[in-house]
């Protein structure tokens, strides 16, 4: 079961249920959900903006190289756009496998990709009321990613 999508509302515990409702097979379920920080203080909110349908794109493609990858039972990747505020949630990213080896690994990939190669932008709107700059790439974040085509 895959459940892929991209939404303005906060998700929440139950977007889970669907993949081990039922299953007796699955050992592993791994989750990690991503929270806007307030960094330090200075941040009111973050905006996320992405492109329709390239973004949905690009997670299915991510989530079915997971799925080449591991012997996954389920994925949901949920990714949320707009504006959202610290301690929010923004990303929601659920892998399940029969053994812990395999769901953390497909997790830890997913994310990895999720954060360099969807198409997301996000701006940051400070708690001076002014508006910040966009958030720029990471290197340790492009150095994650980078292991997996190794």
């Amino acid at each position: 079961m895959k459940i892929l999508r991209l939404q303005k509302e906060p998700f929440t515990a139950a977007e889970i249920a669907p993949l081990t409702e039922g299953r007796s097979d699955i050992g592993a379920l791994v989750t990690f959900t991503g929270l806007c920080r307030d960094e330090e203080g200075r941040l009111a909110a973050l905006e996320i903006e992405h492109y329709p349908g390239m973004a949905e794109e690009e997670i299915n493609r991510v989530a079915q190289e997971a799925a080449s990858r591991w012997p996954l039972e389920g994925i949901v990747a949920i990714h949320r756009y707009g504006l959202i505020r610290p301690g929010e949630p923004i990303v929601l990213v659920v892998t399940a496998s029969t053994h812990r080896t395999e769901a953390f690994a497909a997790a830890s990939f997913l994310m990895d990709y999720l954060k360099t190669e969807a198409p997301f932008w996000k701006k940051q709107h400070l708690t001076d009321q002014a508006l910040g700059d966009w958030v720029e790439a990471k290197a340790e974040d492009d150095a994650a990613a980078r292991k997996w085509r190794a």
